[in-house]
């Protein structure tokens, strides 16, 4: 997967333009992500992600950083093994698109805020 496209709650993601949140998979992208509180990640808002067992997971926390990424949730991605990455959207992107192709990573990202 390759976001060649981000921009205020818009992404393109191998081709496909989205705009609403998603998570990106290795293999498929989930246009449907919706947290429990909008704009505080909890554990239950990843847990489907977590399942996948990736490697890496990189939290998109919006355009200008609005989302909140309780300890909690932290503690909970790296009690799994997980190296977790929390940035703004437009970095997170940058991350995602530079990480090794030998790691299963997994991208939350929130488009707008």
């Amino acid at each position: 997967m390759k976001i060649t496209h981000y921009s205020f709650g818009k992404i393109t993601v191998d081709g496909k333009t989205y705009t609403s949140d998603v998570i990106i998979y290795p293999d498929k992208v989930d246009p449907s992500w919706w947290r429990k509180e909008g704009h505080y990640l909890q554990v239950e808002d990843i847990a489907d992600a977590i399942s996948e067992k990736p490697d890496i997971v990189i939290i998109g926390t919006g355009y200008s950083g609005v989302m909140r990424v309780p300890e909690a949730t932290l503690n909970f991605v790296k009690s799994k093994g997980i190296v977790v990455h929390v940035e703004r959207t437009g970095k997170a992107v940058e991350l995602f698109n530079n990480m090794p192709k030998d790691k299963k990573v997994i991208a939350l990202l929130h488009l707008t805020c």
